[in-house]
């Protein structure tokens, strides 16, 4: 047992507890058979301050997954400095804007790309209950040997073996598993960022604080589930508010999927969850249509490859200078959204 964690339990409790997950509250059913949608313009903007005449500066901007399946992104516009291009990491699969330039006066640089986003509601699991299970066709391939690996690998925050961890519950069905390992986060963890050390999906860290924010919590479930040979992945973006229809976003929010063979790619956001306890069911295989993707994964190296050492997670602009990553104080984001349609919230 670690001594710094006590989320491991006597193995007869533990059992007790998964027993009534399973059979007292296993069924997680969507807000609606129909999938829900979202149609908005998003602005990603950056302003680059205190650069010094002939500073040599490097900018990368991430861009919208093109692989997730429940959006569709269209470039409206851009402005950005310097030259460059666009390029995708080999590991995840991320794109991003790469742009360099030498600064020829010493006035704040501006970068923005706009984005139209068509998302939908993720209703991969409507309902979880093993006698009565309705499952939306996955269109996602089978994981191949290099996924599967990389899904199943631990992060430099996220290790998988020698967790402070113990299973008692044994099953061949990874629905059931997986479900197991949401409750007992949600149980863990609470949603605070009322105090320092949050953020950085570090999860000894969270099994000894048990507070944070959605990095901490999916860190967590990603850890666990990949102990259990669930492959696990981590889901970067941004939340859409809605309460109006046009307005700022003030960080980003992040989730986590685990892979399951006849069902693709399951959602869990388990912070949500634990803000939300009426949506506790929902939030286990589903995900609402007011959010955006941006990335996955965490340990990433840009391209072309940044001075500094792998970002812990990729959504808001790395920009370095002379070399060196720049500062927060050099660095102002602007993140905003408009619908373009009448969205009820939901």
């Amino acid at each position: 047992m670690h001594p710094r964690c006590s989320l491991i339990e006597p193995v007869g409790r533990f059992v007790f507890a998964v027993v009534i997950v399973v059979f007292a509250g296993f069924a997680s059913t969507a807000r609606s058979q129909s999938p829900q949608t979202r149609s908005f313009v998003l602005e990603y903007g950056l302003t680059i301050d205190a650069i010094a005449l002939g500073d040599r500066v490097q900018l990368w901007m991430p861009l919208p997954r093109e692989e997730d399946r429940y959006q569709v992104v269209d470039v409206l516009s851009s402005e950005l400095p310097g030259d460059g291009m666009q390029t995708q990491e080999k590991k995840y699969g991320n794109q991003m804007i790469y742009r360099a330039w030498q600064a020829s006066d010493e006035r704040p640089v501006q970068a923005k790309m706009v984005y139209r986003v068509l998302r939908t509601e993720a209703n991969v699991l409507v309902t979880t209950d093993a006698a009565d299970s309705t499952v939306r066709e996955s269109t996602v391939p089978p994981l191949n040997d290099q996924q599967r690996k990389l899904f199943l690998s631990a992060n430099a925050k996220v290790p998988v073996e020698g967790l402070p961890i113990q299973w008692s519950w044994q099953s061949n069905d990874v629905i059931r598993s997986a479900r197991s390992i949401y409750e007992r986060v949600d149980d863990h963890v609470q949603y605070d960022k009322s105090k320092p050390g949050y953020g950085n999906g570090d999860v000894l860290w969270v099994c000894d604080s048990r507070f944070g924010n959605c990095t901490d919590f999916h860190s967590l479930f990603i850890s666990m589930a990949r102990a259990s040979k669930i492959p696990a992945r981590f889901e970067i973006g941004f939340p859409l508010p809605t309460d109006n229809a046009t307005g700022t976003i003030g960080g980003y929010h992040c989730w986590a999927s685990f892979y399951a063979d006849d069902y693709g790619w399951v959602p869990v956001d388990i912070s949500e969850a634990d803000k939300h306890p009426e949506l506790k069911q929902y939030y286990f295989g589903n995900l609402s249509e007011n959010r955006v993707t941006f990335t996955i994964g965490r340990d990433i190296d840009l391209v072309p490859k940044q001075a500094a050492p792998p970002l812990n997670y990729f959504i808001y602009p790395h920009v370095e200078i002379n070399g060196k990553p720049a500062t927060t104080e050099q660095l102002k984001f602007q993140f905003t959204y408009k619908d373009l349609d009448s969205h009820e919230p939901h």
